[in-house]
C-alpha cells in the first residue's frame, strides 16, 4: 500500500469485505478475469517441515548485491514474475548489478509480499540491505495487487499459495544444473515477510495457509483480515513491525494479531511512523527498521545467538522506536 489515496480507499473495501467472508457484492468486487476463492496453499512434504535451526554465525562481512528476474506462472493462470536479490561477489555498496556473479554461500531465504498498488522494487531500499548482509530475498509480484489504480484487494486471499509456490521455484534453482545460484541456497533456512496486503499474505502463511518450511516470519503494518489468527505448525518466531501513527491500517489492528501469536514474538512500533514511507526511503527509521529486521532474521535463519542479544540495541538506536521483545 504505497499510493495513499488507494491505500486508504482499499483498506475501507478490506475491512468491509474481507472481515465478512469476501462478499462479492462490494464496491470492490472482483473483475471477471479473477477468483476470490482463496487457494490452498500447496502441501509441502513430509520433508519440508519447518526446521529447527542450530546455532551459528551470521556473515560479518557486507556483500555487494546482485539482481535477476524469474518468470514463473501457478497454474498458467496467476503470472508471477519474480524478483531476486542475493549477495554477490565484487565491492560492496552502490546500486544491484544485474545478474552479478553470487557469492559463495549457502544463504538463507526470505520471502517477502508487496503491499496493494505497489511492487518489490518499492522496498529495494530495504531488501537490498538484507541481501547485501547474507540473505537471498525473493519477491513476487502479484497478478491482481500490483501497479494499477484499482487493485482487486479480495485476490490477496489468493497470495499465500502463490508466495508458497514461488518458493518452491525458488529453492529449486539450488540443485539446478547450470543455475547460477546452484549451491548457494540454504533450503532449509526459510522466512517469509510483506508489507501491509503483504503482511496480510505473510500472516497467511503462517495460519490458514500454513507453509512449514517457514521458520520465521515478519510483518509489517499487517492485519489478519481474511486469513485469522490460528497460527498452526511448528513454532516460528514473528517479529511484528508497525507505525503507531499508520493511517491505512490501525496500529491496534496489528497489536490485536501480535497478541495472538503463541511463539516467540516481538512487536517494533514507531510512536511517530506512517504506513509506510519509513520502509521506502532512506530515512532514520528504515535504518532502525532494517538493523533490527537483520538481527532478527541472523538469529531465526543462522541461529547466531549474540544477534538475538543485538535485537534490543538496534531496536533503541536514535529513540524513534520501542520494543516489546518476548523472544
Amino acid at each position: 500500500m504505497v499510493r495513499r489515496g488507494v491505500s486508504v480507499l482499499v483498506a475501507g473495501v478490506l475491512v468491509a469485505s474481507v472481515g465478512v467472508g469476501c462478499s462479492a457484492g462490494t464496491e470492490s468486487a472482483p473483475q471477471a478475469n479473477t477468483t476470490v476463492t482463496p487457494s490452498a496453499a500447496p502441501a509441502p512434504s513430509a520433508s519440508a517441515s519447518a526446521p529447527a535451526i542450530p546455532a551459528g554465525t551470521a556473515p560479518s562481512d557486507t556483500f555487494a548485491v546482485g539482481v535477476r528476474q524469474l518468470k514463473r506462472n501457478r497454474d498458467g493462470e496467476r503470472p508471477l514474475p519474480i524478483t531476486i536479490w542475493y549477495p554477490a561477489t565484487g565491492r560492496a555498496g552502490g546500486k544491484p548489478t544485474n545478474s552479478a556473479r553470487a557469492a559463495e554461500g549457502p544463504f538463507p531465504v526470505i520471502m517477502f509480499s508487496h503491499g496493494l498498488s505497489a511492487s518489490p522494487k518499492d522496498y529495494q531500499a530495504l531488501l537490498t540491505r538484507w541481501a547485501a548482509t547474507g540473505f537471498v530475498v525473493a519477491a513476487p509480484t502479484f497478478p491482481h495487487t500490483s501497479g494499477s489504480e484499482r487493485p482487486n484487494v479480495l485476490d490477496v486471499l489468493n497470495q499465500p499459495a502463490d508466495v508458497s509456490y514461488a518458493l518452491t521455484e525458488v529453492l529449486a534453482l539450488g540443485s539446478r544444473d547450470g543455475d547460477p545460484l546452484r549451491g548457494r541456497l540454504a533450503t532449509d533456512r526459510v522466512a517469509a515477510a510483506g508489507h501491509s496486503a503483504g503482511g496480510v499474505t505473510t500472516i497467511g502463511l503462517f495460519t490458514t495457509g500454513r507453509d512449514e518450511r517457514l521458520a520465521a516470519g515478519i510483518v509489517f503494518a499487517g492485519t489478519a483480515l481474511g486469513v485469522g489468527t490460528a497460527f498452526a505448525g511448528a513454532t516460528a518466531p514473528q517479529l511484528f513491525v508497525h507505525g503507531e501513527a499508520d493511517e491505512v491500517v490501525e496500529y491496534a489492528a496489528g497489536k490485536a494479531v501480535y497478541d495472538k501469536v503463541p511463539w516467540p514474538k516481538a512487536m517494533l512500533s514507531l510512536p511517530g511512523g506512517d504506513h509506510g514511507r519509513s520502509l521506502l526511503g532512506d530515512s532514520t527509521s528504515l535504518r532502525v527498521v532494517a538493523d533490527t529486521t537483520i538481527e532478527f532474521l541472523r538469529w531465526t535463519l543462522y541461529g547466531d545467538t549474540d544477534a538475538k542479544e543485538r535485537i534490543a540495541t538496534a531496536a533503541a538506536r536514535d529513540d524513534i522506536a520501542t520494543l516489546d521483545d518476548h523472544l
